[in-house]
C-alpha cells in the first residue's frame, strides 16, 4: 500500500510539470511582441495599405502591417470595418467568440485525461513487473515455487510424531542429501521422487518440511493448482523453471502438494481431458526422467487420491517410492499429543494415554485442533493451566459439536429423547459384539438432539460381521424406543440418522464385505455392471439385515422395561451420563449425588434450556462411516 501511494504522487507530480510546461510554451509562443494601436491610427494605417493581415474575434483585432509588426486593438461595433478591409486589398481572417475558461483549463481538459491513463497504464505495468517474479507480467510462465527459510521455521524428524515407519523410509533420503557419495560409489541410484499417500491431516506436508530440515537443505514448496492456467503451455513453462531453480540450488527438495490437481489419468474427464493439465504432466514427466540429470533434486508429492494419478507418474524412474502416511493407531496419538502439549502448562491429571484411548481414528491436524481447543476452554474459564476436565470438554466438542444449551425444548421432547437415548445405551450395553459405552446424553449438540457415543477399547483395523450386526441392532434401539412408551402413531422423526447409518452398513455388507449368505462373495457395489434382478435381490437383503436387526432390539428393549426407565429417569435427571453410570444402572445400582428416578419420568426434569450432543463418530477404516461409530437418535432442530 505504501508503494502504490507513493507511486500514484510521483505520477501527479509528473504530469502536473508536464501540463504547466506545455502551458508555458503555449503562452511564450502566443505573446510575442505585440503593438498595441488605437483604432483611429488603424483605420488610418488600412487607408494608407499599411496594413497585410487582419484577425477578427469579435471586437478584438489582431493583425500584421506591412513592415512585419504585429498589433492589437479594440474595434467598437463597425459594420463598415470589413468593406473597409476588402476595399484595401487586407487579408482578413475571422474567428469564433472564445469562451470564458481559461487556456489552462481547456488544456488540461483536452489532454489530463490521457496523461492519467498512460501514466496509470505504464504504472500497473510495473507494478505487474515488480509483483514477486512469477507473478508479474513478463514472469507468467515462471514458477510459483515459495522457497522457505528458517523464518517460517524449521522443523525436523523431532516435531514429527505418530508415523514412525513413514519417518523409517525417508531416512535415507536425508541420509543421501547429506552424503551422496555413500551410494553413488557403489552404483546405488536414490529415487527420484517420493510420494507421500494418506488421509488429509495426517502430517504430509509436515513430514516433507522435515526432510529439508534434517538435510539442512533448500526445501522449494508449491501446490498442484499453482500449475494449471487457462492458457496452453503456462504450466509446463512453469514446471520447466521450477526444475532450473531446483538444480541452481540443490542439493534440494521440491515439494508439489495436492500433486492429484495436475497429475491426474491423461485422456480422462470431459471430451477426453485437458490439453493444459496434459501438456504440465508430461513435461513433469519429461523433467523427472528424461535425457538431463536432476542430480540432487529430489521430489516429494503428497496426495489423498492416488487411485487417480497417471501410471506413468507412478513407474520407476520417477515416483518410484511411495510412502503411506495413516492416520496415527493409540501409540502414535500419544505421541502427537505429547508433541502439542509441549507448549501449554498442563494440570497434573492430564494424561495423553487416557485422551488417546479416547480419539480412535484422529488425525495428527485433528488432535492439533483438540489441544487448541483445550487451551481455549481453559482461557475462557479463567485457569492457569489446562486441566483434564478442558481436554474432556474439547474432546466432546470436536467429536459431536458445541452444545446448544439455549435450545427450548419442550418436557415432551425432552422425555421422548431420554427413552430415545436410554433404549439406544440399552441395546449397546446388551448386544454382543458391541463397543463399550463412552456416554450417553440429552444435552443437543449440532443438529442432533441427543447422542449415545461408544468407543471400541482398542484400535480397530478391520470389522467383524458381530460388529457389524451389532451395529444395526443399536441403530434401531432409538426408534424401539419411543414406539413401546409412545406408539407408533406418536413416533417422531429423530430417527432419520440412525436408518440412514443402518442402511449404509447393511449395503456394505452386502455389496462390498461378503457378509450376507444369500449373496456370497461377489462384490455388487458398481451398478454398471449389477444386474437389476440382481439389484432388487441386493435390496431384498439389505430390508432383512435390518429387518432382523430391529426385531432383535424390540425383543431386548421389551424385555427390559424397568432398565429403560431408570436410564431415562437418570438423563432427565442428569441430562448426560458416563459409560461406568449406565452400567450401574443396568445393574440396578443407584448413583450418587441425588436418587434415581424408577419408572416413566420419575425424578426431577432438565431445565428448559438443556440440550445434548451428536458424535462425530471416528473409524480408521473408510468404509465405516460416522452412523457406525456414533448413534445418535437425533433429529435435526427443525424437524
Amino acid at each position: 500500500m505504501k508503494n502504490t501511494g507513493r507511486n500514484v504522487a510521483v505520477w501527479v507530480v509528473i504530469v502536473l510539470m508536464i501540463i504547466v510546461g506545455l502551458t508555458a510554451l503555449q503562452t511564450n509562443v502566443s505573446h510575442q511582441a505585440v503593438q498595441k494601436i488605437a483604432y483611429s491610427d488603424f483605420v488610418h494605417d488600412v487607408a494608407n495599405h499599411e496594413v497585410r493581415s487582419v484577425t477578427l474575434r469579435e471586437h478584438d483585432v489582431r493583425g500584421v502591417l506591412t513592415n512585419g509588426t504585429a498589433f492589437d486593438t479594440y474595434a467598437p461595433f463597425d459594420p463598415d470595418l470589413i468593406s473597409l478591409l476588402t476595399r484595401n486589398n487586407v487579408e482578413v481572417t475571422a474567428h469564433p467568440p472564445e469562451s470564458d475558461e481559461s487556456p489552462i483549463l481547456r488544456f488540461v481538459a483536452a489532454y489530463l485525461p490521457l496523461a492519467l491513463m498512460l501514466g496509470l497504464g505504464f504504472m500497473v505495468f510495473r507494478q505487474m513487473q515488480q509483483g514477486g517474479g512469477a507473478r508479474g507480467a513478463m514472469g507468467f510462465g515462471k514458477s510459483r515455487a515459495k522457497l522457505l527459510s528458517e523464518k517460517q521455521g524449521k522443523v525436523t524428524f523431532a516435531d514429527v510424531a505418530g508415523i514412525d515407519e513413514a519417518k523409517a523410509e525417508l531416512e535415507e533420503v536425508v541420509d543421501f542429501l547429506k552424503d551422496p557419495q555413500k551410494f553413488t560409489r557403489l552404483g546405488g541410484k536414490i529415487p527420484k521422487g517420493v510420494l507421500l499417500v494418506g488421509p488429509p491431516g495426517t502430517g504430509k506436508t509436515l513430514l516433507a518440511r522435515s526432510v529439508a530440515g534434517e538435510a539442512n537443505v533448500p526445501f522449494f514448496s508449491i501446490s498442484g493448482s499453482d500449475f494449471v492456467e487457462m492458457f496452453v503451455g503456462v504450466g509446463a513453462s512453469r514446471v520447466r523453471d521450477m526444475f532450473e531453480q531446483g538444480k541452481k540450488a540443490a542439493p534440494c527438495i521440491i515439494f508439489i502438494d495436492e500433486i492429484d490437481a495436475v497429475g491426474r489419468h491423461r485422456g480422462m474427464g470431459m471430451g477426453g481431458g485437458n490439453d493444459e493439465r496434459e501438456q504440465t504432466l508430461n513435461q513433469m514427466l519429461v523433467e523427472m526422467d528424461g535425457f538431463e540429470s536432476n542430480e540432487g533434486v529430489i521430489l516429494i508429492a503428497a496426495t489423498n487420491r492416488p487411485d487417480v494419478l497417471d501410471p506413468a507418474l507412478l513407474r520407476p524412474g520417477r515416483f518410484d517410492r511411495q510412502v503411506v502416511v495413516p492416520n496415527p493407531d493409540v501409540s502414535g496419538r500419544e505421541q502427537i499429543l505429547r508433541v502439542h502439549m509441549k507448549k501449554l502448562p498442563l494440570s497434573s491429571d492430564v494424561d495423553p494415554r487416557v485422551i488417546a484411548r479416547g480419539t480412535p481414528g484422529f488425525s495428527g491436524a485433528e488432535l492439533s485442533n483438540l489441544v487448541n481447543e483445550a487451551a481455549l476452554f481453559a482461557a475462557r474459564q479463567g485457569s492457569r493451566c489446562v486441566t483434564m476436565k478442558q481436554f474432556e470438554e474439547a474432546k466432546d466438542k470436536v467429536m459431536m459439536g458445541s452444545e446448544r444449551r439455549s435450545m427450548v425444548m419442550t418436557e415432551d421432547e425432552k422425555r421422548r429423547t431420554a427413552y430415545h437415548e436410554g433404549a439406544h445405551a440399552l441395546c449397546a450395553a446388551m448386544t454382543p459384539g458391541s463397543d463399550a459405552i463412552h456416554k450417553a446424553t440429552i444435552v443437543p449438540r449440532g443438529q442432533a438432539l441427543g447422542m449415545v457415543m461408544t468407543l471400541p477399547e482398542k484400535d480397530n483395523i478391520s470389522y467383524s460381521r458381530k460388529w457389524c450386526l451389532a451395529r444395526l441392532v443399536i441403530a434401531m434401539g432409538g426408534r424401539i424406543g419411543e414406539e413401546v412408551m409412545f406408539g407408533t402413531e406418536e413416533v417422531s422423526a429423530g430417527a432419520s440418522g440412525d436408518i440412514k447409518g443402518a442402511s449404509q452398513i447393511a449395503r456394505r455388507m452386502v455389496t462390498q464385505w461378503g457378509m450376507s449368505d444369500r449373496m456370497g462373495m461377489v462384490a455388487y457395489d458398481d451398478p454398471q455392471t449389477v444386474s437389476a434382478k440382481m439389484q432388487n435381490e441386493v435390496d431384498e437383503e439389505v430390508r432383512r439385515l435390518i429387518d432382523e436387526a430391529y426385531v432383535q432390539a424390540k425383543s431386548l428393549v421389551q424385555a427390559n422395561m424397568d432398565i429403560l426407565h431408570r436410564l431415562a429417569s437418570a438423563l432427565l435427571e442428569r441430562e448426560t451420563l458416563t459409560g461406568d453410570e449406565i452400567k450401574a444402572i443396568i445393574k440396578g445400582q443407584t448413583l450418587g449425588n441425588g436418587p434415581e428416578g424408577h419408572g416413566p419420568g420419575a425424578g426431577p426434569h432438565a431445565p428448559a434450556g438443556s440440550a445434548a450432543a451428536p458424535a462425530h463418530g471416528r473409524s480408521s477404516l473408510p468404509q465405516v462411516t460416522a452412523a457406525a461409530r456414533s448413534h445418535h437418535g437425533d433429529q435435526p432442530a427443525e424437524a
